[in-house]
């Protein structure tokens, strides 16, 4: 019996159910990342059932290249880049704004480091003022998603005084 399991593990792991290769993208495409480094800086804020969720180097997606289709929103390239990449993603439509929120990225959720935490992005080192559904990205932007634990303060925003 032992040796059918080991068999059968041998098989579907060179059948091919292991992850697919990556494909080279040809077309337009943006980079994209996500880090939730500042959750290192303050670990005594974080919930002490999440911290073994945060990478000891802080990234939960390194600089990683995702095909740009017309049309596409900074979520909807999150939300391929989250799918391509098994990473999970949880958000919530918010009709006032008509985008999506970003409620967690990794299971590493909005509050989890303090009342003043989250997830925002920026594009080209800009932090856009509107939701990730309205803003259209071009072929080579770069996207960054990052875990603030201080609005946004420790990850480079500044709010307007």
């Amino acid at each position: 019996m032992r040796k059918l399991c080991v068999l059968l593990c041998l098989l579907l792991t060179l059948s091919g159910c292991s992850k697919p290769a990556a494909v080279e993208i040809t077309g337009p495409a943006c980079t994209i990342s996500i880090s939730c480094a500042t959750i290192l800086n303050n670990p005594e804020k974080l919930d002490s059932e999440k911290s073994e969720l945060v990478p000891v180097d802080g990234w939960l997606l390194t600089e990683t290249k995702v095909a740009l289709q017309e049309g596409d929103s900074v979520f909807e390239l999150l939300l391929r880049a989250c799918h391509e990449n098994d990473l999970h993603m949880e958000y919530v439509d918010t009709p006032l704004y008509d985008s999506a929120y970003i409620e967690g990225i990794g299971n590493l959720y909005e509050f989890d480091c303090g009342n003043e935490s989250g997830w925002m992005y920026s594009v080209n080192g800009i932090f856009p003022n509107y939701g990730c559904s309205q803003h259209k990205p071009q072929d080579g932007d770069v996207i960054r998603w990052v875990y603030t634990c201080d609005l946004g303060r420790d990850v480079g925003e500044r709010m307007a005084e």
